[in-house]
Order: C-alpha cells, then sequence, then structure tokens
C-alpha cells in the first residue's frame, strides 16, 4: 500500500532471541511436566489421607498447597504449549499473553486456598486437637522427596527459560517447607505441643503468600502490559535516543507478549531515512541489552507532523 515515506517508514524486526534450552522446552519438559503431576498428585491422596488419621492440619495445610501447585503445573504446561501456536489472523500475536493468564491464575489460586488454610489453622490455635507427630513427620519427609525430586526434573531448564525456572524454584521450596514440618512433627512428640500443629500451618501460611505476592503482583502488571520489571524504561529511551542520527524520540511502548518475551514500539525523529541496516542493528541491540527480542521503529523527518508526539510517559 502506497504511503508517505519521509513521515512513516516502518521496519518491523520479528527476531526472537531464547536462551540455552528454550526451544527444546515442548520435548524435554511435556515428560517433566507428566511426571511432577503425577507424582504430586499421589502425594496429595498420601497427605489427605494421613492428615484425616493423625488429625493433623499442617498436613492437610500441606495437601491444599500442593493441589494448588499441581493445578499450577497443569496450567503452566498448557501456556507453554499455548504460547507456541502460530499467529492467526484474528490473534496477531499467536498465544503468547496465554503463559501471562497462567501466572495470574496461579496467583490467585493460591491466595484463595491460603486463606481457607490459614482460617482453618486460626479455629485449631483456640482447641487444639492432639497429633499423631510420628505420622506428620514421615509424610512431610516423602514431600521432601517427591518436592525434591520434582524440582531437579525442571533443575536443568531453569537457567534459559523463566517459567522453567519458576517450576524449578517453587518445587525446592515446598521441599524446603516439607522440612519445617518435619521439625514440628519432631517437637511435637518430644513436648507434646499440639499448639504447635496449626502454628506451623500458619507458618506455611505466611511463605506461601510471600512467595505468591511478587507473582500476583507481576502478573497483573504484565496483563495491564506494564514494562516487564527488568527492563528500565528510561534506560532504554537513552539507549534509543543515543543512536547516531537521532534526533528525537516519541510515542515509545514497551510490554511483555508472553512471561519470557518483549515487544517494543517506537518512532525515531530523524533527518532523513538511515536505511535498513540502521534498523537491524538498533533491532539487535534492543535484544543485547534489554532482551527485547520484537521491536518495531517508525523513522520521521518531520515530528510536527505525527499526531503521536506528545505522547508516552518516556
Amino acid at each position: 500500500m502506497p504511503h508517505d515515506q519521509s513521515h512513516h517508514d516502518h521496519d518491523h524486526h520479528h527476531d526472537h532471541h531464547h536462551g540455552p534450552g528454550h526451544a527444546h522446552a515442548p520435548t524435554n519438559f511435556g515428560r517433566a511436566f507428566l511426571i511432577g503431576i503425577g507424582l504430586n498428585t499421589a502425594f496429595i491422596v498420601a497427605e489427605v489421607v494421613a492428615g484425616l488419621l493423625g488429625n493433623s492440619v499442617a498436613l492437610l495445610a500441606d495437601a491444599g498447597h500442593n493441589l494448588s501447585d499441581v493445578l499450577g503445573l497443569v496450567v503452566a504446561w498448557v501456556a507453554s504449549v499455548l504460547v507456541r501456536r502460530a499467529p492467526t489472523a484474528r490473534f496477531t500475536y499467536g498465544l503468547r499473553g496465554s503463559s501471562i493468564l497462567a501466572a495470574l491464575f496461579n496467583a490467585v489460586l493460591l491466595l484463595v486456598a491460603v486463606g481457607a488454610i490459614a482460617l482453618e489453622a486460626i479455629q485449631r490455635l483456640g482447641q487444639p486437637a492432639p497429633v499423631a507427630g510420628l505420622t506428620v513427620m514421615v509424610i512431610a519427609a516423602l514431600g521432601i522427596l517427591v518436592n525434591g525430586a520434582t524440582a531437579m526434573l525442571f533443575a536443568s531448564g531453569r537457567k534459559g527459560d523463566l517459567n522453567i525456572r519458576g517450576a524449578y524454584l517453587h518445587m525446592a521450596a515446598d521441599a524446603a517447607v516439607s522440612a519445617g514440618v518435619v521439625v514440628a512433627g519432631l517437637v511435637i512428640m518430644l513436648t507434646g505441643w499440639s499448639w504447635l500443629d496449626p502454628v506451623a500451618s500458619l507458618a506455611i501460611s505466611a511463605v506461601i503468600i510471600w512467595g505468591t505476592w511478587s507473582l500476583l503482583r507481576d502478573s497483573l502488571n504484565m496483563s495491564l502490559a506494564a514494562v516487564p520489571p527488568g527492563i528500565d524504561p528510561l534506560a532504554v529511551h537513552r539507549f534509543v535516543e543515543g543512536q547516531a542520527g537521532v534526533l528525537g524520540v516519541h510515542d515509545i511502548h514497551i510490554w511483555p507478549m508472553s512471561t519470557t518475551e518483549t515487544a517494543l514500539t517506537a518512532h525515531l525523529v530523524m533527518a532523513s531515512h538511515p536505511g535498513d541496516a540502521f534498523l537491524h542493528q538498533l533491532c539487535d541491540g534492543l535484544n543485547a541489552q534489554f532482551g527485547i527480542g520484537h521491536s518495531t521503529i517508525q523513522i520521521e523527518t518531520n515530528a510536527a507532523a505525527c499526531s503521536l508526539a506528545a505522547e508516552g510517559a518516556v
């Protein structure tokens, strides 16, 4: 379609760079998700049975948490498949944003589960019941093995894919929480302090809230197209404005396409069109410096002619 080249030249640079292992995530980690979900589901059943037989709200609390983990793994697995769907005429970015929705879903799910756990624990504090400390210790020790083994399934990809790293850290943290339950069970056996069981479940709830709050904040910000937390928008603006021949930058936007991919659009004011080599070099620089792998640059030789020149936060 013809257009005024002096005012609106576009370069669409769709070069996506990923860390090591990302391109192989569907084949390497689909099986890991399946095994992890299976292990944790079996462990949940064991925890519920032991928690009911042993009268342990801490075990039931951890079972509820692990149920959230299983649902989270399922949602993350589905999202990891959907983000690789090809773009369509309707979904021009494909379904990359599904990973953001998955993170938001998991954060809300965890907080709802924690609310139920904390309420039950507070009620138990007023009327502590006898607890089978040995049962608590055995099941929690099993939890260390299950969560630790699940974490190791994702260990090889934790440096190359943020979603895989999140799964790894979550499982590793759960193993640590199970270790805390083992300690609580030992103290109950030695002292008979049954009140320590609901206290332990409240402590577990606090750990979950602490770890989930940042997930909720970041996923909510991402769903609102905020600049990803690891990127300084002012630094990006200075980088673009500092390129040779650039007289001004306006209408610059940075937003997450998914939990691992970032896009940028910007209008650059220049005396004349610099050529494709400049545009490709700038896009490569944005990817190398800030991890922005999908940049669209518009060159303008007359900023006054652009109706968007006055817009933008930076």
